[in-house]
């Protein structure tokens, strides 16, 4: 079987989605699996990964809204010497993925309709939700109502029915599809599959005296402080104002013992890093993006607390890397953290100063409380191995290929739900 995915989200310092596809190409050169990986970039070259893998990476402008991401076009694929149309053509893939839905989904309809110029073949086609349009296009362009129904019926009528089938990476994610599922001729279904993390890699064994003391002198900071460790993206949807919410609400009365650790890069890092070091100087330390994956698992090894803001989290690697590193989890009680992160194994609570200085403190002194639920965060991780999680999406795919070529096939793993009816106007028929 041969699989061809496509997506946006993807740039040097990039986050969740482009660690997903590193694992997916790990697991699918073990599995012997063709797979093939469309992503924009600065230039057009060509990447070769072990024996069964290839990047394609394709010279795309940047996004109007993020320009450190950039937009692989629909004229890539509408004309007949689009790039993406001659991948298609000279590769034959069986199933195509794409990850994106804004420009790409398109793609989808036109290969399901026999669109694209030049390419004959019909592959399955899977839309695979790695967030949600309503947070992005509140976030960007604001709550208002019109933003709201343009999102709601964008979703329905522009990428739900695009696709033959849908994966999201969580439950929160997949309400979004939902909802857009509600009122359709052609039945599709939608799975639930989570992402995953390198367990082996991000480990307690890494915190040590020696490893604190060296990241405590590259950092500035006392080794005998209580380190808050941020690591993801410096961008608008992360809700990182709750970061400084929190530092002010643990500097009540006067106590500078927490310093803020600050690992990633993004468009707002500028700003951040003059506001927030302004107000709490020398306790607040930018590091920028890790590019070394050694020295990150490290960071967080060492910190004392891991701090994850956002309430609307699509799935959340970051907070997952935290609860493989022995580190303890401190998130919002929404989004897809939840599908991972409980009571049990961390301290989710409202995405408030006060409630997260709270649970910062409960986590520092407690520590009967904090070693149970760090070894079960340990034991959830595990769980969640990239091996484990990237071949199960290998597996996922030939399930959905099997299903949209006989649809008596009977799937092992089924989904999580399907839509539902309607007439031509969307109207659901019971």
């Amino acid at each position: 079987m041969r699989t061809l995915h496509l997506t946006n989200f993807w740039h040097p310092t990039s986050g969740g989605v482009a660690t997903f596809y590193r694992a997916l190409t790990e697991a699918a050169n073990r599995r012997r699996h063709h797979l093939r990986l469309v992503v924009p970039s600065d230039r057009d070259r060509i990447e070769q990964v072990g024996d069964f893998v290839r990047i394609y990476h394709l010279r795309a402008a940047p996004a109007p809204l993020n320009p450190r991401y950039r937009l692989l076009r629909p004229r890539l694929f509408m004309r007949p010497g689009g790039a993406i149309a001659k991948i298609l053509r000279d590769e034959k893939p069986d199933l195509v993925e794409i990850c994106d839905k804004y420009t790409l989904n398109y793609l989808a309809a036109l290969l399901r309709k026999r669109l694209v110029p030049g390419v004959a073949s019909r592959p399955v086609v899977v839309g695979l939700s790695c967030e949600r349009m309503d947070v992005n296009v509140g976030v960007y362009l604001g709550p208002s109502r019109p933003w709201k129904f343009f999102a709601r019926h964008y979703m329905k009528w522009l990428y739900f029915p695009m696709f033959d089938h849908h994966v999201a990476v969580s439950s929160s994610v997949a309400e979004e599809l939902r909802a857009a599922a509600r009122g359709h001729a052609v039945r599709r279904a939608v799975w639930i599959r989570g992402m995953g993390v390198d367990a082996e890699l991000f480990h307690p064994r890494r915190r040590n005296q020696a490893c604190r003391l060296r990241l405590a002198s590259s950092l500035g900071a006392p080794a005998e402080a209580t380190w808050l460790l941020y690591a993801g993206r410096l961008v608008p949807e992360k809700n990182l104002g709750l970061l400084l919410d929190t530092m002010r609400e643990l500097s009540r009365p006067a106590n500078d013992s927490f310093h803020l650790v600050v690992a990633g890069d993004g468009i707002l890092r500028g700003d951040l890093e003059h506001q927030w070091t302004a107000e709490f100087p020398g306790r607040i330390h930018f590091l920028g993006h890790i590019s070394e994956r050694e020295r990150l698992a490290d960071l967080y090894a060492n910190a004392d607390l891991f701090l994850h803001p956002n309430p609307r989290e699509p799935f959340g690697i970051a907070p997952l890397e935290a609860m493989a590193s022995g580190t303890p989890l401190l998130a919002a009680n929404s989004g897809g953290v939840t599908e991972y992160a409980n009571a049990g194994n961390a301290w989710l609570v409202e995405p408030t100063g006060a409630a997260f200085a709270q649970a910062c403190l409960e986590a520092v002194q407690e520590s009967q409380l904090r070693r149970e639920r760090t070894a079960r965060a340990r034991r959830t991780a595990e769980a969640h191995s990239w091996p484990r999680v990237a071949e199960g999406f290998l597996d996922l795919y030939r399930e959905i290929w099997n299903l949209v070529r006989n649809p008596a096939y009977s799937v092992v793993s089924g989904p999580a739900f399907h839509s539902t009816p309607g007439d031509w106007l969307g109207r659901e028929i019971a």
